[in-house]
């Protein structure tokens, strides 16, 4: 009896020192494992780097020659094709990854080593993604949803441009949603067909069939907005507020403006032309604004404006004129910040859902004209909203 026990104390001391090994081997590797810090370079100070994480505040990291430094291309997942470049190549804006060395000394983490995306590389795929999305994209407000079938019906375009799209989507598609509050492309969620309902925005991007009513698309971004016409009661330039009397509910809106949000105003003959042609008047050509007397030129390949233009596709010329592209030709306008609205003056804007505080996607000033056809008027703010503007952030 007094063996057995013996052998039993001998076994159970035996365990507690192998899992004592293991915690030990455990936090020893633990320790040994090194930090990371991913953020976007906010400064260079001889051998220093200060970065930013998406969430948090900045902090500095000393970067020794010992430690190499690899570029590599937006999306690309592994280091086989990367660069390697000096230090000196780093620049305020870069994404980096850093790999901290857990063994270094000192006030100041060292990296061990870095990885960057460059800032003239994300530029150069958002404007490649832009340039993709106007070519190959299509975007609306979505009349019918089957989740089964994965066809999503929308409405797109305006007057002599409005069409009925069919999108089908597989299981290859990327469905992403825009998050509650958010006005961020880059911030969209993966979300089920299922989450798209009639009335959302909706923006594919595919292969379209010849006349563009049908489009087997590879990425879906959908979301839930609210539409504002009304007139400015009051704004705060410090808090980057304004206030709008809904001219629908009778009610004030606060709109908060971010840096994301599209704003736009149309010169009054403009405004008077696109007001004809959404009530179903003619257009004549003499009220067709030349590119300079609203524009620094054609952007995003999209050609000149001319008063026939008729073209949808990303070389061919879009019209203000019956058969131009509305879409277009708001892109084009210069863009206005909230210094230069006044209280008292119309604007219609595109916002993210909600009651008495909204966030702005899109606004435009210098609408009174279209006021008089508020339906047609939302309806080219709804496709501008996400037909040109939200994708540019999607290389990030």
């Amino acid at each position: 009896m007094q063996v057995k026990f013996e052998l039993r104390l001998l076994a159970s001391m035996a365990r507690i020192a192998l899992l004592s090994s293991l915690v030990a081997t455990t936090t020893q590797l633990s320790a040994q494992a090194p930090a990371r810090l991913v953020g976007t370079v906010t400064a260079i100070s001889g051998t220093t780097l200060s970065v930013k994480p998406d969430n948090g505040d900045s902090s500095q990291v000393g970067v020794p020659s010992t430690a190499p430094i690899k570029r590599v291309a937006p999306g690309q997942k592994d280091l086989s094709t990367a660069e390697t470049i000096q230090f000196s190549d780093l620049a305020v804006g870069d994404r980096v990854l850093v790999k901290l060395d857990p063994s270094a000394s000192g006030p100041v983490p060292q990296a061990l080593q870095i990885i960057a995306i460059k800032q003239t590389d994300v530029a150069a795929k958002q404007q490649k993604d832009r340039e993709d999305w106007q070519r190959r994209g299509v975007g609306g407000l979505v009349k019918s949803v089957d989740a089964q079938s994965g066809e999503i019906v929308i409405g797109s375009g305006i007057g002599a441009t409005a069409k009925t799209v069919t999108v089908h989507t597989a299981k290859a598609t990327v469905l992403k949603r825009y998050a509650p509050a958010s006005v961020r492309f880059d911030a969209a969620v993966p979300a089920p067909i299922d989450a798209i309902h009639s009335g959302d925005q909706l923006r594919a991007r595919g292969t379209k069939n010849a006349d563009g009513t049908s489009i087997d698309a590879e990425e879906v971004v959908s979301g839930t907005f609210r539409n504002i016409s009304g007139t400015i009661t009051s704004m705060d330039a410090a808090a980057s507020t304004l206030v709008v009397k809904d001219l629908a509910t009778k009610k004030p809106v606060t709109v908060h403006i971010t840096a994301d949000a599209q704003m736009r105003r149309l010169p009054d003959t403009m405004a008077r032309m696109l007001a004809a042609r959404l009530k179903g008047g003619a257009t004549p050509a003499a009220a067709v604004p030349s590119p300079n007397s609203a524009s620094s030129g054609p952007q995003r390949g999209t050609g000149q404006w001319t008063s026939q233009g008729s073209g949808q596709g990303g070389g061919a010329s879009h019209g203000a004129g019956a058969g131009g592209d509305p879409q277009q030709m708001l892109s084009r306008l210069p863009a206005i910040q909230l210094s230069d609205l006044q209280k008292g003056e119309a604007v219609m804007l595109v916002s993210t859902d909600g009651t008495t505080e909204v966030t702005g996607i899109t606004l435009l000033a210098g609408v009174e004209p279209l006021l008089e056809a508020p339906a047609a008027s939302q309806n080219l703010l709804n496709n501008w909203s996400l037909g040109s503007g939200s994708p540019d952030a999607a290389a990030q």
